[in-house]
């Protein structure tokens, strides 16, 4: 995910860093190692003991166990290790694109948090202007393809070790949808056996998180990734595709997940609109354009309308 900070000029030199900003990212980045690797352990005692991946009240306990037992700590490692070598592959997509096109931008700010895969993503500032619809385009896309490249060895590698335990995913707390990229590393490693009876190991769950964090951040809402890739091909019209999609998520908001009317109201609040580039009449070329359709297909691959779901519904 990229946040902007339109601070400096054209032709402006890159704003330099503050070893204080360092320190934080350093900081921020082992708090989430903590909190994903904390989380880790428990969906791989959960995966060998098969008992359901997320059991709230019992998993709460169980944390605190872990958290005093540092032996424990080493099995939450394949869950935190696989994930955030997604999200930071992601992050430094847009990173280094960033730096080829010499637009100023932060190294990534990852974001611990007390939930069920242990963080909330990461992000990147990007603090100078964006010269031209082909660097905002090559910025944007570049996250989520560096992301995906590492999200199909995840899913490769954690299917498996994956095993069939009949009726586990309607089993615990929480059930968890299935975008087709999954279905399809289900259908691949376990041919004729339903979803609802695939326990997923601890990596493939990984790769599940980064899967939907893909489909979220190419939703063409804003400045997400999929906003800068709609202004790209589109300019004004973004802002009616944003809108569009905005009416969209509330019907299934409604009907299949409350999340996502907590990303219409995020959204609402941060504004629908996209800034121009400086030089906003280029078009793309055909490969750009190529490489939007694949964005687009990646989209469609990782989407569900329902990524997660109360008490088995």
């Amino acid at each position: 995910m990229t946040s902007y900070e339109d601070s400096g000029l054209p032709g402006s030199p890159p704003i330099a860093q503050s070893g204080a900003r360092y320190w934080l990212q350093a900081g921020l980045f082992f708090l989430t190692f903590t909190t994903t690797t904390l989380v880790g352990a428990r969906l791989l005692h959960n995966f060998h003991a098969n008992r359901p991946a997320v059991e709230l009240e019992s998993d709460f306990h169980a944390l605190a166990a872990i958290l005093v037992n540092p032996a424990l700590w080493l099995d939450g490692l394949p869950f935190s290790f696989t994930l955030l070598t997604i999200l930071l592959a992601h992050e430094m997509g847009h990173y280094l694109a960033c730096r080829f096109y010499r637009v100023d931008a932060s190294l990534p700010y990852f974001l611990p948090a007390p939930t069920v895969i242990g963080t909330l993503g990461a992000f990147i500032r990007i603090r100078s202007p964006i010269y031209s619809k082909r660097t905002l385009f090559d910025i944007g896309v570049a996250g989520p393809l560096a992301g995906f490249l590492f999200v199909i060895p995840a899913l490769g590698v954690g299917m498996a070790l994956s095993k069939v335990v009949p009726g586990i995913a309607q089993q615990g707390d929480l059930s968890f949808g299935t975008p087709p990229v999954v279905w399809l590393s289900q259908w691949l490693v376990f041919p004729g056996v339903s979803s609802a009876d695939i326990y997923l190991h601890p990596i493939a769950r990984a790769g599940w998180v980064g899967v939907i964090a893909t489909a979220l951040n190419l939703l063409p809402i804003g400045q997400s990734d999929g906003g800068h890739i709609v202004y790209s091909f589109f300019g004004e019209g973004h802002r009616w595709i944003s809108r569009l999609v905005i009416v969209g998520l509330i019907p299934l908001g409604l009907l299949y997940w409350y999340g996502w009317l907590l990303w219409v109201v995020i959204f609402g609040f941060l504004g629908m609109r996209h800034p121009p580039t400086i030089y906003d009449e280029t078009r793309l070329g055909p490969g750009r354009r190529a490489l939007g359709w694949v964005s687009l297909a990646i989209l469609a691959l990782s989407f569900t309308p329902a990524p997660i779901r109360a008490d088995g519904a």
